[in-house]
């Protein structure tokens, strides 16, 4: 790092701090203003911000170390999601704008009535908003520990200091700014850091070891460069590879991803993605925010971090099995010229502050609007709930960077936090289309995987064939506690119909009683356009990666068909009926 580097960094953080300050008037308004932008955000905005908060500092860490363990096809350990990403596109999107309400969990108290209503707001208010919440930024602390190490030779003990500064940096424009100003940093933000990181996997083609993708082919086995995994009765036997069974390959695309509770793949939508949707002008605004999301997510940014992370077998073939993530690092370290290192670490700490910015504005948005504000001070005006959601943040903050001093190894959290939710998700896609759901089966389908983890660790069942066994105890039970409690008042499943009418079936009973309500309809038009939708991820997903890596052919057969499912999307989308609200 040279002078030119640091100056890089330093005009990087002025100007966050000034578009921080720039909001901060705006923000201070109301809560509305502070935790959703005033309802008025575009849909790029809104898309790229959700985009913007899935590139952690840990992102490309995680992919590098993915690819260099089991090769391109590794990654579908995150890529089977695409699947319930589109279903909260095309079946999700307008219903959490339409629904109104301020955070994700504030849903319990209009779809649900009674004593556990609120019980479940409130717990899922600081279960989410806390608990889960601290894990997650101690996660991405933790990454950007390992990156100011393996950058700046910085020492363990010290390097904590370093992270706590900048994020009270995060914490005191979140604070300032609210999501106006968290949104539009992250827009900057992204463009920054994916920007950078295309130039570094240029670079790394371009090093005299590799010698451009032709080069990469030649100095790595084949199967590395594998789109898809291996399925076979023994993984063992395929050494390096990504190889499962025909459970585990069923587990992943069969079941993860609508059964599993995940931060940022909640099945029907939830957390950040749900404060984006419900942010968002219109219902138009908020479908096509999130389909820009799952594209550019999925689809598009993941090929400069697999670049690297295949160079970095061929550069770095010394590092252990719990290093390999570092290799993307000391690329960074050993390939960029003065300045380029410097637009790189400013891109990194863009990433790291892009999704710790949002974590901090969503956990508080739980915490002061369906805790604070709903069970312990109700009759204060806006600006003492903006004054409160301001030393929230910080205060979360401070939580947080404590817990990341006692974080010594995160590999296998994801996997933990999967199990722990698995069931779950069909509950959360079911309760908005079906008039039975209440209040005590979520909360059942919460509490089960809880219980049976320890059961199915003791038999021996690891990830991902543990699903089956916690996904179908997990859905008897909660179907079980359906039956066997009362329905939800009448007077609240009428009064969320009227809101929503989300249309279907499994609401008759509900809008036979209400003719003048008209229901949504055309639930064959979602199901194609949501097939659609996967198609075209997926297809330019193979298409990117077959261009980059050579395969023009291929290339172009997989782009055309993303062409042909874009154009079926579009086509059903301006014939859809919309139910235009906000401005």
């Amino acid at each position: 790092m040279h002078f030119v580097d640091y100056l890089i960094i330093f005009i990087y953080f002025v100007f966050i701090i000034a578009v921080a300050f720039y909001y901060s008037k705006r923000a201070g308004k109301s809560t509305n203003e502070f935790f959703l932008s005033g309802r008025n955000l575009p849909w790029y905005l809104a898309g790229l911000s959700m985009v913007a908060t899935t590139f952690a500092a840990d992102t490309p860490l995680a992919v590098t170390e993915l690819v260099a363990k089991n090769g391109i096809s590794g990654n579908w350990v995150w890529w089977n999601f695409v699947f319930g990403g589109l279903l909260t596109v095309f079946f999700f999107a307008r219903l959490w704008r339409r629904a109104g309400i301020m955070t994700e969990v504030e849903f319990a108290e209009i779809r649900y009535s009674g004593k556990p209503a609120k019980f479940l707001r409130g717990f899922r208010a600081v279960y989410l908003g806390l608990f889960m919440n601290i894990i997650i930024l101690g996660w991405v602390n933790k990454a950007m520990m390992s990156i100011l190490t393996g950058m700046f030779d910085i020492p363990e003990s010290t390097v904590i200091f370093y992270v706590f500064g900048c994020m009270f940096l995060v914490a005191v424009y979140s604070a300032i700014s609210g999501l106006w100003g968290v949104v539009v940093t992250d827009a900057i933000q992204f463009v920054l850091a994916i920007g950078a990181c295309i130039i570094l996997a240029v670079l790394v083609l371009q090093a005299p070891e590799i010698g451009g993708i032709s080069g990469l082919k030649e100095k790595l086995p084949p199967f590395v460069f594998d789109f898809f995994p291996k399925i076979t009765a023994d993984p063992a036997s395929i050494s390096g590879a990504f190889a499962l069974t025909v459970s585990s390959f069923l587990a992943y695309i069969g079941i993860q991803w609508w059964a599993s509770w995940y931060p940022g793949a909640e099945p029907g939508g939830g957390g950040y993605v749900a404060q984006r949707m419900m942010s968002a002008k219109n219902e138009k605004h908020s479908l096509f925010a999130v389909l820009f999301f799952q594209i550019a997510h999925y689809g598009l940014r993941p090929w400069p971090w697999i670049i690297v992370g295949l160079a970095s077998l061929v550069l770095y073939p010394d590092l252990g099995p719990d290093q390999k993530g570092m290799g993307y690092i000391y690329a960074m370290r050993d390939f960029l010229p003065v300045g380029l290192k410097g637009l790189l670490v400013a891109a990194f700490f863009a990433a790291y502050m892009s999704t710790i910015a949002t974590q901090l504005n969503w956990g508080t948005s739980y915490l002061i609007n369906d805790f604070y504000r709903r069970f312990m001070s109700q009759s204060k005006d806006e600006k003492h709930y903006v004054f409160a959601s301001r030393v929230t943040t910080i205060i979360l903050m401070v939580v947080s960077v404590i817990v990341t001093m006692f974080i010594t190894r995160i590999s296998g959290a994801w996997e933990f936090i999967l199990e722990c939710g698995a069931g779950l998700g069909l509950v959360l896609i079911l309760r908005w289309f079906w008039w039975r759901i209440n209040a005590w089966s979520e909360i059942s389908a919460m509490i089960t995987p809880f219980l049976i983890l320890p059961i199915v660790r003791y038999a021996g069942i690891s990830f991902p064939d543990s699903l089956f066994y916690l996904v179908g105890v997990t859905t008897l039970v909660w179907l079980t506690v359906t039956y066997l409690t009362k329905p939800t008042d009448n007077d609240v499943l009428i009064s969320f119909y009227k809101r929503i009418h989300p249309g279907g079936r499994l609401w008759k009973q509900i809008s036979d009683t209400l003719p003048d309500v008209k229901s949504d309809s055309g639930f064959g038009i979602m199901f194609v356009n949501w097939i659609s939708g996967v198609v075209l991820v997926y297809s330019l997903l193979f298409g990117v990666g077959n261009l980059i890596l050579g395969d023009l052919v291929e290339s172009l057969v997989f782009i055309g068909v993303g062409i042909i499912a874009a154009a079926i999307i579009f086509y059903n989308l301006y014939k859809m009926e919309w139910t235009i609200t906000g401005s």
